[in-house]
């Protein structure tokens, strides 16, 4: 297998880093983008030669070009131009990246790009590290135990459901903000309380939202204490009003990212899953 497939992985944080340490036991796998201080010695990954290779695929990384358009890449000695990742590619290569753009597409406009991100196989398993890199952020911020304090959850998903069971464990008092009768349901069977979303009561000392759109606007906020905190683990544009926060006082962290940030192993891993699973799944590879 590593004899007939070679897979580059460019750009990208930590969990790349390890992403390419699990492929590397069925590709033949090179890494570009990470300075050699940042690569684990007992991974002993080879790092790209930029001219000698051709790649069949390429992990790129969450999301795959900065604001400038160049490949993210924090731990790189040189900006990595993308023209030049196209360049390493053979005319079949398939791409896979995170959070994948139209500026990625008009790039590699004649390659297949998969977004490993929209795979719920990836969104099941971030849920976990994020709920609890989550819960982290609240156990340093908080000036109190969680034990006992008023939570909300808004949203009942994946990420929401995780962080119903762990704050569950620390004894908190835990209210799920929901839309319809399946979140109350939901809610009933994590053993948790629920309260509508347009009726949500404001007196809860900590508040998870975990919903991308506009939730919490001035007119709500302004109902809150400035002691409570709010963790918007949402993607862009978020579900909370943060210029009104800000005027407001109120005390918000926007996290995004978690599982790159607190539990680059496992992310990396789990994305380095996803792509095989997804390439066996075509009958690329064999189990």
């Amino acid at each position: 297998m590593k004899d007939k497939f070679k897979i580059l992985v460019a750009g990208g944080d930590m969990r790349q880093v390890y992403c390419a340490g699990k492929l590397s036991s069925v590709f033949d796998t090179s890494v570009k983008g990470f300075s050699d201080d940042i690569l684990p010695e007992k991974m002993n990954l080879k790092i790209s030669d930029n001219e000698n290779s051709l790649y069949d695929f390429v992990v790129l990384p969450v999301p795959p070009l900065d604001e400038n358009g160049m490949i993210t890449a924090p731990f790189a000695d040189e900006k990595i131009n993308p023209a030049d990742i196209r360049r390493m590619l053979k005319q079949d290569a398939v791409i896979f990246a995170g959070k994948s753009d139209k500026r990625l597409k008009n790039i590699f406009d004649d390659k297949e790009i998969i977004d490993y991100m929209e795979c719920e196989e990836l969104s099941l398993k971030n849920a976990v590290p994020t709920a609890e890199g989550a819960v982290e952020i609240a156990l340093n911020e908080l000036p109190v135990t969680l034990n006992g304090i008023k939570v909300l959850i808004v949203g009942l998903g994946r990420i929401g459901t995780a962080l119903a069971e762990i704050l569950k464990g620390f004894g908190a008092d835990v209210t799920a903000s929901v839309r319809n009768a399946r979140g109350t349901a939901k809610a009933r069977i994590l053993g948790i309380k629920s309260v509508c979303t347009n009726k949500m009561d404001t007196d809860y000392r900590l508040v998870f939202n975990t919903v991308p759109e506009l939730i919490f606007n001035n007119e709500l906020l302004r109902k809150f204490d400035n002691d409570t905190l709010f963790i918007d683990l949402a993607s862009k544009p978020g579900g909370i009003d943060f210029d009104s926060a800000a005027e407001l006082g109120k005390k918000v962290v926007w996290a995004l990212g978690i599982p790159g940030k607190t539990a680059p192993v496992t992310s990396g891993e789990f994305i380095a899953e996803t792509v095989i699973n997804i390439l066996m799944e075509r009958g690329v590879l064999n189990e």
